[in-house]
């Protein structure tokens, strides 16, 4: 072997053992914040689930044993179920890097439609609610097409559906409510979603069992389909996305068209909820809102590309978790109101941090 040689050996000896050190030197030196800001980075919902079993258990201590019965953690469930399911619903529109303010507004509207195609028109019920998941479907077909194609910010298309559903509402209506009576007794499938099992000491209603299967499913799809990584990949870099072979329209259009389907099975949960059919409903109102909260503290990033489903669905437990804890203490509402807005900031936060470290 030439002296050359050797040294070119030794050389490239000394560069593999440096590069193992200082390899080593990072993961070692990493430490606890680093090692956590992985797992939360890798894991979304982590964090609402860790805030949601420790919002149980302060709740669990100060009200005793009547916040662990069966009835009450089963009442959070009856609670949120609509805010559940319109939260599923927002969060894939989130994810797409987008907002839709009009969610709380169609379940309403697509609740009027199955009640109205009933009773006005005397299309069986069943029909009557395919109609209304339906029509829910086109008005999700119409956002993501003028979102996709005519390329409109998502903010101001569902801004504007939101007002126009809520006035196609008003209007279609004629502001008249159908009352539950009338529709247990003329037409008890529009109030399917309402129907109670009991197991044990807890009470489920059909309406929650579908949330739970709904946001299972959902998160399923997105983590194991192609379908689902479209989806994430869209939200991250749209861009990047199509070049790298994703139909960005297709992917947007399948969203908001399942969005909108979501909120015709929100509508039909609301009348299984309520029993009554009103166009005066307030979940067209706060709805949006409720969704969104939901999914902020839920650690889904409002930049899009990054979350969990299920975290969402953890976040609409925190809120009601709080409602009932509070509501179970005799303390103020406003409470409520109060410690859901520090959450939603304290959740923006960690979720810059998240992004920040990762950059």
């Amino acid at each position: 072997m030439s002296p050359q040689d050797s040294s070119s050996d030794s050389y490239e000896s000394s560069l593999s053992g440096a590069s193992s050190d200082v390899a080593s030197f990072e993961d070692h030196h990493k430490g606890f914040v680093g090692r956590f800001h992985d797992l939360l980075h890798g894991t979304p919902a982590l964090v609402p689930l860790i805030v949601l079993v420790a919002a149980v258990l302060i709740f669990g201590l100060v009200l005793g044993s009547n916040f662990f019965s069966p009835f009450a953690l089963t009442l959070i469930l009856q609670q949120v179920q609509i805010v559940g399911v319109l939260a599923a619903a927002q969060s894939l529109i989130i994810l797409t890097a987008g907002i839709d303010l009009s969610v709380g507004a169609l379940a309403v509207l697509t609740s009027v439609v199955m009640g109205q195609f009933t009773f006005r028109y005397g299309i069986p019920p069943f029909l009557a609610v395919l109609c209304g998941l339906a029509i829910g479907t086109g008005v999700g077909a119409a956002n993501g097409w003028l979102v996709s194609k005519v390329k409109l910010p998502p903010f101001i298309v569902t801004l504007g559906m939101w007002q126009i559903v809520l006035a196609a509402n008003y209007l279609y209506s004629k502001n008249e409510t159908i009352r539950a009576q009338e529709i247990e007794q003329q037409a008890p499938f529009l109030q399917l979603m309402g129907t109670t099992l009991k197991l044990g000491g807890a009470t489920f209603t059909l309406g929650v069992i579908m949330m739970v299967v709904l946001v299972f499913a959902l998160a399923y799809a997105l983590r194991s389909t192609a379908w689902g990584r479209h989806v994430y990949a869209v939200g991250d870099d749209a861009e990047a996305a199509q070049l790298a072979g994703v139909n960005r329209h297709r992917t947007l259009m399948s969203v908001y068209m399942l969005v909108g389907f979501i909120c015709g099975l929100a509508g039909w949960v609301m009348i299984g909820r309520f029993g009554s059919v009103s166009p005066s409903a307030t979940t067209g109102v706060i709805g949006n809102i409720q969704s969104i909260t939901a999914v902020v503290i839920g650690g889904i990033s409002l930049f899009g590309g990054r979350g969990s489903i299920l975290g969402a669905f953890f976040g609409a437990l925190i809120v009601g978790v709080f409602e009932l804890g509070l509501r179970m203490a005799g303390a103020n509402p406003q409470w409520t109101y109060l410690l859901i807005g520090v959450l939603i900031i304290a959740a923006v936060t960690v979720d810059q941090w998240i992004r920040k470290v990762s950059a």
